[in-house]
């Protein structure tokens, strides 16, 4: 679980191919795709300018994948399929939809029917007219079980926005719409695609950052691909997001002061039981203050240590990919 921040400027006078990208991470959805695909192309009847649909398909071992060849020769669809060689996660899809977009903007909906399409050239005139850098959808309506999805959502999106300072009403909603300059200068890996206004907030001011109801529908086909066991997974990633917001940059920093505060207490200790050696006689061989002693200082090393080994990773860039790819899919030119 990491987030990596690249070296690109923020340039939206920039030449893109296409106004708009529309990325949609699929596992399994082989009854949700053709009405999806359908549903997209009807929404986006009314945009005037140019687009395209990518779809990560993330290790499916249905016919999502065959199902999605099925429509690249559709009349007035720049669609493009990108086949994971294995399951890497939708934080992967999501990624590699960022990686091959190439529109100015890029939106990003789940593949189960549960966002509305119809919403996104709407999102499109409030995020120009805001001249926001993320716009987020906002579930208000949610068509979600009470205890296993609506209630840990609540209380995950509480913890979110107390954390980073993001303060989003739904974190978790797929449907969001980016500027292709500002997110392709961060890297989603692991579980983040939780945080995502987060990682952008590291980015951009979050006065960039804004939300908008949308519309959400209940799932019509097959099962969600998360369940309570999510909640735990966050609590766990509020940690990385903690740690990576405020330390990314300066590790040492968070390493060190543990290892100088260890460190201090550890001579604390030393200073006393050599006044006790040496200023009253007596032996302190055999007592476990010493041990405790030495085992601090040494573990104060360590910390320091630790803090220069990551000061020097973060010097180094690494931008390994997090998924591999084993074939892309276009329409024959």
């Amino acid at each position: 679980m990491s987030f990596e921040r690249l070296s690109q400027p923020i340039e939206d006078g920039a030449a893109y191919e296409v106004e708009l990208s529309l990325v949609v991470p699929v596992m399994n959805e082989e009854e949700s795709l053709g009405p999806l695909i359908d549903r997209i192309c009807e929404a986006m009847k009314g945009f005037d300018k140019s687009w395209e649909l990518i779809l990560i398909d993330d290790g499916s071992t249905d016919r999502t994948l065959s199902y999605a060849r099925s429509y690249l020769d559709r009349e007035g669809l720049d669609l493009r399929i990108v086949e994971f060689q294995r399951n890497f996660g939708k934080a992967s899809g999501l990624q590699a939809g960022f990686d091959a977009a190439r529109g100015r903007l890029i939106a990003t909906l789940d593949g189960d029917l549960q966002n509305d399409p119809y919403d996104i050239p709407s999102m499109v005139a409030e995020l120009n007219a805001r001249d926001l850098d993320l716009l987020c959808g906002w579930r208000k309506a949610r068509q979600d079980a009470l205890v296993l999805r609506k209630i840990p959502s609540w209380c995950a999106n509480y913890l979110i926005g107390s954390v980073t300072g993001v303060k989003i009403h739904d974190n978790g909603c797929g449907l969001k719409l980016y500027r292709s300059a500002v997110i392709k200068q961060v890297r989603i890996l692991g579980g983040m695609h939780r945080f995502i206004p987060a990682w952008v907030a590291s980015v951009v001011p979050s006065s960039r950052i804004g939300e908008v109801v949308v519309t959400h529908h209940a799932r019509q086909f097959g099962e969600s691909k998360y369940g309570i066991s999510r909640t735990i997974r966050v609590f766990l990633d509020l940690l990385s997001v903690l740690f990576f917001m405020r330390f990314k940059q300066r590790p040492g920093h968070f390493f060190g002061t543990i290892g100088l505060i260890i460190g201090a207490i550890s001579s604390l200790i030393l200073l006393y039981l050599f006044w006790v050696k040496f200023g009253l006689g007596q032996s302190i061989g055999t007592r476990p203050l010493l041990l405790i002693g030495v085992m601090l200082f040494l573990t104060s090393i360590q910390m320091i240590t630790t803090g220069i080994l990551a000061e020097m990773l973060t010097r180094s860039s690494d931008t390994q990919k997090n998924y591999v790819v084993r074939k892309t899919y276009q329409k024959d030119a």
